[in-house]
């Protein structure tokens, strides 16, 4: 493994390795909301939109709360333990967690191993990033890390196809397959993936944890940093629209088809799942792809470059988000979604970059761990809310938000370097 990890395409290795993990990550979640009607059949409470103790807007939430409170808890961990060894297991168990799901047949299970999956998943996300980031300089952060979030929208793509394959089969099968391929996948990482920062001697393992601050200091020191609040604020906002769209455009894009094509929107969601998810998540890796690809270019000659990068995805989504919500056909709202895809994958992209240029690389997993937190648990207020309330009204007044957010990140986040060590 030694002679591996000093390879100069060894970094690449890792980023490719890993987004088949974000790959397996998004699809085990996203397929669940476009199998709500074929599951529906077994599990009559999943038919129902209501929110309260039953319902599927509480299972979508249950998984979001217990991700985002585990978060920043991750993130302590990620800094201090082996990575390579937080992403096997994670893998590992909401893996086990999809094959279990194939044989559940009353809501409360269906509810408790969602939750359980939130738990396993919330270990991946800043293990996974703080590595990427430590392995790659500033000259190829964004795009790798833009590689990475590929794996999370071919997931998403993936799991679109979700009430396709549950036809074709059925939902148990489908879960089963899934749950079995992720737990394959990640014995093979054991073998392919390390943490060259964290699997030294136990000699020199113990003089870095000595100088390793203490949890609560660490926390101390991201929460007093001015910046940092400028990013939690604007990725909190900025999740809120991208967990209601991964959550609930399938059925937004549903009601449309089923008014323009005068069928039921059960009918309509065999064809709005794939459409809603193939079109957001094929345009977020066009985004990722090009902000990846030009923050790196640009940082180069401007500090700022990055975010400014940025700030042209948040420009992009403003306007998706108020004809996503208010279009009434077809070609509008996928344009939207088009448009939605191709500037979130600019701002997704740049987030950990972004950061690296405030926080030094031994808090960054800490402070992305409360970032994810505020993020997801944003998203789940705004999947409850939406739940409640017009998807099309909902969708639009997110658009106001996001202007908000883009004047705080052009306005707040100045940083005087590329990176922190």
């Amino acid at each position: 493994m030694n002679k591996i990890t000093e390879k100069k395409w060894y970094p690449w290795l890792v980023v490719v390795l890993l987004s088949g993990v974000a790959f397996l990550n998004y699809m085990d979640r996203q397929m669940l909301s476009t199998m709500r009607f074929a599951m529906a059949e077994d599990i009559i409470e999943v038919a129902t939109s209501y929110t309260g103790p039953w319902g599927w807007g509480a299972l979508m939430a249950a998984f979001m709360w217990i991700y985002g409170l585990m978060s920043p808890v991750s993130g302590a961990i990620a800094d201090r333990l082996n990575r390579k060894n937080l992403i096997v297991w994670s893998l590992f168990i909401w893996s086990a967690v999809t094959f279990l799901m194939g044989y559940v047949d009353t809501y409360t299970e269906l509810y408790i191993l969602r939750a359980v999956m939130g738990f396993s998943e919330a270990l991946y996300i800043p293990a996974a990033l703080s590595l990427i980031a430590d392995i790659h300089n500033g000259k190829t952060r964004s795009i790798a890390i833009g590689i990475h979030m590929t794996g999370l929208y071919l997931g998403q793509i993936a799991g679109g196809f979700g009430s396709i394959f549950s036809g074709l089969l059925n939902w148990h099968t489908v879960f089963l397959v899934c749950g079995l391929v992720g737990m394959l996948y990640s014995i093979v990482l054991i073998f392919f993936i390390s943490d060259p920062g964290r699997e030294k001697r136990p000699a020199e393992t113990a003089e870095k944890n000595i100088n390793q601050p203490s949890v609560i200091k660490s926390i101390t020191l991201v929460l007093s940093n001015v910046a940092f609040w400028a990013v939690l604020f604007v990725f909190t906002t900025l999740s809120m629209p991208g967990w209601a769209t991964k959550n609930w455009l399938p059925e937004l894009l549903a009601t449309v088809i089923g008014n323009n094509w005068g069928i039921d929107v059960g009918e309509a969601m065999n064809y709005a799942g794939p459409i809603a998810v193939i079109s957001l998540a094929g345009a977020s890796f066009i985004g990722a792809m090009i902000g990846g690809h030009l923050s790196d270019k640009w940082v180069q000659k401007n500090v700022r470059g990055r975010v400014y990068t940025s700030s042209i995805g948040l420009a992009l989504i403003v306007p998706s988000l108020i004809f996503m919500g208010l279009g009434n056909d077809m070609l509008s709202v996928i344009l939207a979604i088009l448009c939605f895809g191709i500037g979130y994958g600019f701002f997704d992209t740049n987030n950990m970059p972004i950061l690296c240029q405030f926080i030094p690389s031994r808090q960054r997993a800490t402070a992305y761990g409360f970032i994810n937190m505020s993020g997801v648990l944003g998203g789940a207020a705004i999947t409850t809310m939406l739940g409640n309330l017009s998807l099309g009204v909902g969708f639009a007044l997110l658009g106001g938000v996001t202007i908000l957010s883009l004047l705080i990140q052009i306005i707040a986040l100045r940083p005087k370097t590329i990176n922190i060590e």
